[in-house]
């Protein structure tokens, strides 16, 4: 599956987003408008304007739609709702070379809120999935105690841990020492 560089930063874009939202008892990554501005700055999202409360509301009820595609287990319910989510952000493509990288397309219409921009630019990105028939490439971390989401973009279909070197390893030392007490007995 051919991913553009456009796509990729989308798709960076929205396991970002979807990781902000908060798990059991850990912070909200978006509590507020500051940490907003951070998420926009982190993820080199153009052409946003001044921030406030009410694009906060609308990224966070765009983030726990995402987090719904990442859950779904269904195609048709991924494509439904990220067709929702691409149809209320009243997508326009249009092509754009900016910041020194090549053409590529924008889906979100100019003038776009933060919200639409997300909704259009990382849906689409996520309907890319669907359509190649790889959405359980959307994944979250098989780790007990991390649900973090990430994109599994190994040659094999083969990622199981949001990040190797924590989670990953985390558990592959935890199981090294189960069985090394085990032999010990």
């Amino acid at each position: 599956m051919l991913i553009t560089h456009d796509t990729r930063c989308a798709l960076d874009a929205v396991v970002d987003l979807v990781n902000t939202a908060p798990e059991d008892e850990t912070a909200d990554g978006l509590a507020d408008v500051p940490s907003l501005a951070d998420f926009v700055r982190r993820n080199d999202i153009s052409d946003v304007g001044v921030l406030s409360e009410h694009d906060l509301a609308a990224v966070r009820s765009v983030r726990s739609r995402f987090a719904g595609v990442f859950a779904a287990e269904d195609p048709r319910v991924a494509a439904s709702l990220i067709n929702e989510l691409v149809a209320a952000a009243g997508t326009t493509p249009r092509l754009t070379d900016h910041d020194g990288y090549d053409w590529h397309v924008h889906y979100f219409a100019p003038g776009a809120s933060v919200a639409d921009h997300l909704a259009a630019d990382c849906g689409m990105a996520l309907a890319f999935f669907v359509v190649a028939g790889e959405q359980e490439r959307l994944r979250r971390c098989e780790a007990p105690d991390c649900r973090r989401a990430f994109v599994d973009l190994s040659r094999n279909r083969s990622r199981r841990y949001c990040d190797s070197r924590t989670c990953g390893n985390r558990l592959h030392v935890a199981a090294y020492r189960a069985r090394r007490k085990e032999a010990a007995g």
